[in-house]
């Protein structure tokens, strides 16, 4: 673990809530919650010959912070973020940027993407993991439960899926929508066959030690998070799904995450 890793967790808070603030746009708490866990992946975790996909596209905002946290995104092409002609898109635009592989517009389609990309590197023998952030509520999607059996069926044990449970999706809670809160989804996982590791999603030491302790086969933390995590008034609030800050909550988020 780097020693500062939260003084730069908190520098890409503030960055992403200035860069939702100053261009109006929403989808904020869902990424404040898995923020912690992709900086994780992107500041201490994932070595050059690894890969990432985010399947949460509407948490592109949280994975272009974490890519201007590494320096692989300049200021200049964050203040484009959402804007007309911007490759900052609201979602994923692929292949722009060698840390963006996929569009991900069409929530419950990463996981897929990132078994392909999993097995091809087991058939061609290359090294590297393939890391997939994908929300709960996603999981209502069929094809994320295929491409579960996908990855038991070929031992894709290159691949580790993290799975950012706030407990919340567009219309509801995952437990009053499709009764699927964080226990049911880990029960389901491991049904499947895969190897099941729930935890603190804001923990970063429960991050690495969970990432570190060696797997017998494909991994997934269903990590315990919380919408809006560390903005008092967006914590566990779904409407924080959608709507922009005002100016008065913009101060107020600022000052709570200094």
């Amino acid at each position: 673990m780097i020693p500062e890793f939260k003084l730069l967790a908190k520098k890409a808070k503030a960055r992403l809530i200035r860069m939702h603030y100053e261009n109006k746009i929403g989808h904020i708490g869902g990424n404040l919650s898995c923020l912690d866990a992709m900086l994780f992946l992107h500041l201490v975790q994932m070595k050059d010959d690894d890969a990432f996909v985010l399947s949460k596209g509407h948490a592109a905002g949280a994975l272009y912070i974490s890519l201007w946290m590494q320096g692989k995104i300049s200021e200049e092409e964050l203040l484009s973020f959402h804007k007309d002609g911007s490759l900052l898109s609201g979602h994923p635009a692929p292949q722009w940027h060698p840390g963006i592989r996929f569009a991900t517009g069409s929530l419950g389609h990463g996981l897929g993407l990132a078994a392909g990309v999993a097995l091809a590197r087991k058939l061609e023998k290359k090294p590297g993991r393939v890391y997939c952030l994908l929300s709960d509520g996603e999981w209502q999607e069929g094809s994320n439960w295929e491409s579960a059996i996908f990855i038991k069926h070929h031992r894709l044990d290159n691949l580790s899926l993290l799975i950012d449970a706030n407990g919340l999706q567009g219309f509801g809670s995952t437990a009053e929508v499709a009764s699927q809160g964080p226990e049911s989804l880990a029960r389901s996982l491991e049904s499947l066959g895969l190897e099941v590791r729930t935890l603190d999603g804001h923990d970063p030491a429960a991050l690495e030690e969970a990432l570190a302790r060696p797997a017998a086969g494909p991994l997934a933390l269903v990590l315990r998070t919380t919408k809006g995590k560390g903005v008092s008034f967006m914590e566990n609030a779904m409407e924080w799904h959608y709507l922009p800050m005002d100016a008065g909550q913009y101060a107020q988020a600022m000052r709570e995450i200094a």
